[in-house]
């Protein structure tokens, strides 16, 4: 009797790259310190690398406090792994000739950081991968970050040739993506009486770059209006809508007009229902639980805003998941 033995298929790696954010409050001050310590993402010269460390621990006991007040850590490491997850479901029936597929989270500046992915992958006996920006929109302060650090690690670990790798660096009008989005605008609509979803001001909120960035050259602010532009001609309404900037760092200036400035602007003109879209964002992370639903929540209530809602993150949105796919 003979048996016959099949070789397990090595899978194909979509290696999904993101800011990441610390799961428990003890990663926070690592966190921050990976984060102030990268020079694409906040510059500061030749002391970087002494100022980074000391501005992370002075914003430590603060930042600890936010997390704290949305379940004590970010939740953006579980919502990739379920969209990478069905995403790979999805490629597995799609795409059968590249079959297995295997998702790893390429994290910048949290668990899990790229060298451990990297070694998993290795360890998996990867060949064949595919680096998948998770940032929509293009800029050198993100999805350019994410890959010049993947090219250093893959350096430094002398693995250059272990991977044959393709690249998707942005995908801000794809087609699906919109649809995804426009569908979690919808359900925000919905929390409104139906007639007064008409006159809700969509306010479209993405974190915010550096002027010095955008003077450089850098394509990210106008990705994100085009993908702001798609989603309102897919809604197809009559409502108004504003592109606003959050999240800044620092006294340099940044993009404007900044959410807060917006809430405040329209609360003096007497407007009630402004529902907050998280634009940039393909998950729920700090900037859409404490900034937006909390900061922001309560700066609108005190401008007399009484209707400011969020529409749902994308999360675990099906046509998100296609989306990815497809990409």
């Amino acid at each position: 009797m003979s048996v016959r033995h099949t070789a397990k298929k090595v899978p194909t790696a979509i290696a999904m790259f993101n800011m990441g954010g610390p799961s428990t409050l003890p990663e926070v001050q690592s966190f921050l310190t990976n984060l102030f310590t990268d020079p694409e993402l906040i510059p500061m010269g030749p002391v970087q690398d002494y100022v980074g460390p000391y501005v992370a621990k002075r914003r430590t006991p603060g930042i600890v406090d936010q997390y704290a007040q949305i379940g004590g850590g970010s939740p953006i490491l579980k919502w990739t792994n379920i969209q990478g997850e069905e995403m790979c479901k999805i490629l597995d029936q799609t795409r059968p000739e590249s079959a297995p597929h295997k998702h790893y989270v390429f994290f910048r500046y949290a668990n899990p950081l790229t060298e451990k992915s990297l070694l998993e992958m290795k360890e998996d006996g990867v060949t064949r991968a595919v680096a998948f920006s998770q940032y929509p929109q293009w800029s050198c302060t993100t999805s350019g970050s994410s890959m010049n650090h993947l090219w250093r690690e893959l350096d430094r670990l002398d693995m250059k040739e272990d991977f044959k790798w393709s690249l998707i660096d942005r995908w801000n009008t794809h087609p699906g993506y919109i649809s995804a989005v426009a569908n979690r605008v919808k359900l925000g609509l919905e929390q409104y009486a139906p007639e007064d979803r008409d006159k809700v001001i969509i306010m479209f909120s993405a974190h915010s770059v550096p002027m010095k960035t955008v003077y450089k050259g850098d394509s990210y602010v106008n990705e994100i209006a085009a993908t702001a532009e798609r989603v309102m001609k897919e809604l197809a309404g009559k409502n108004m809508h504003i592109l606003s900037w959050q999240s800044k760092v620092g006294y340099l200036p940044w993009m404007g007009p900044s959410t807060s400035d917006v809430i405040k602007r329209y609360g003096k003109q007497g407007h009630k229902n402004v529902l907050a879209v998280p634009i940039a964002f393909t998950s729920d992370h700090i900037e859409t639980l404490y900034e937006i639903d909390i900061e922001y929540g309560e700066e609108a209530e005190e401008a007399g805003i009484t209707g400011f809602k969020r529409c749902p993150s994308l999360n675990d949105e099906p046509l998100l998941f296609k989306a990815q796919a497809d990409i």
